[in-house]
């Protein structure tokens, strides 16, 4: 943790948060830090905010600011190279399960798709023959037969 003390090195908003405090210590008649004389005062209205800020410009103020910093991690390089390698296949297994899934899904509206044109060809009474592997043998025998007979 780094601890800042010096009026220069605070952020907006440190600096903002440290003067409201200080102005609230101030209204509740906190004691003053730095001796102001009556005419000054008279100068600057009785407002604790501008006391406040006066007080911190002169680097009296008792109080500090702690930030947190990032906590230095040491690991060897050999184990972040694996923990990478691990991560890339676990991507690569996600993918390849999304395209399987995708696949399964593009076959199953294929399906649908082919039983439903076989239910309307049915329905429209035209009805196509399915040959199997030896009637397209013979068709092709018979085909052939004949042209070459018209020769």
């Amino acid at each position: 943790m780094v601890t800042k003390t010096n009026p220069q090195d605070f952020s907006k908003y440190e600096r903002a948060r440290i003067l409201g405090a200080r102005a609230l210590q101030i209204s509740m008649d906190a004691p003053l830090l730095i001796k102001i004389e009556d005419e000054e005062l008279e100068g600057l209205s009785y407002d604790p905010l501008k006391i406040a800020e006066k007080e911190l410009d002169s680097g009296l103020l008792p109080i500090t600011v702690k930030r947190p910093m990032p906590q230095k991690k040491e690991k060897p390089l050999e184990k972040l190279r694996i923990e990478k390698e691990k991560k890339e296949e676990k991507e690569k297994k996600e993918e390849e399960k999304k395209k399987e899934f995708e696949a399964k899904e593009e076959d199953e509206r294929a399906k649908k798709k082919e039983q439903t044109e076989e239910k309307e060809i049915a329905e429209e009474g035209e009805i196509m023959e399915i040959l199997e592997d030896d009637d397209e043998d013979l068709s092709e025998r018979e085909g052939g037969e004949a042209s070459a007979e018209t020769e």
